[in-house]
C-alpha cells in the first residue's frame, strides 16, 4: 500500500507501519478512554497473546486474574492524573520480561487511553553485554 499516513515526524506506508510492529520485540497493546483494546501488535512470538478477537474486550478480560488488581489501580491513577507511566519487570516462562504502561492524552491534556508495552529484557542483563555490543558494532 503507497497511501501515506502524516504523523508527527513524517509519513509511513500502512505497509511500513504494519512491518515495523510485526518486526520489532515489543508487544503494543493501545486502550481507548474505557480501558478496550483498540489495537495490540501482532508480533508472531508475543509472550502475551493476543488476537484481532481480542480487540474491543476489556483490559481486564484480557490479562489473567492475577494481575487484574495492580491493573486496575494504575489505570484509575492514570484516568485520576496521578499517574503517567508505569514500569515493573515480572518473569514469564522463566525469562526476565518488562511490562511499561504509558497514558495517552490529546493536545487538550485529556486522557485518551493507555499503551502496555511489552519486552523480553534477558538480552539487555546478560554479563558483558557491553563489550558483546561493541563487538558486533565494528563485526561485518
Amino acid at each position: 500500500m503507497t497511501e501515506k499516513i502524516n504523523l508527527i515526524g513524517g509519513q509511513l506506508t500502512l505497509d511500513q507501519l504494519n512491518a515495523i510492529f510485526k518486526t520489532i520485540p515489543q508487544e503494543f497493546d493501545v486502550l481507548d478512554d474505557q480501558d478496550r483494546v483498540v489495537w495490540s501488535s501482532m508480533n508472531k512470538d508475543r509472550l502475551f497473546k493476543r488476537t484481532e478477537s481480542d480487540v474491543g474486550k476489556t483490559v481486564f478480560e484480557v490479562h489473567p486474574g492475577k494481575s487484574q488488581k495492580h491493573v486496575k489501580q494504575v489505570l484509575a491513577q492514570m484516568h485520576a492524573g496521578e499517574r503517567h507511566d508505569i514500569s515493573i519487570n515480572i518473569k514469564k516462562k522463566g525469562q526476565p520480561v518488562n511490562i511499561s504502561f504509558y497514558s495517552l492524552h490529546n493536545d487538550d491534556g485529556k486522557y485518551i487511553g493507555c499503551v502496555e508495552v511489552t519486552q523480553p529484557i534477558k538480552a539487555l542483563q546478560v554479563k558483558g553485554s557491553f563489550w558483546r555490543n561493541l563487538k558486533a558494532i565494528f563485526k561485518k
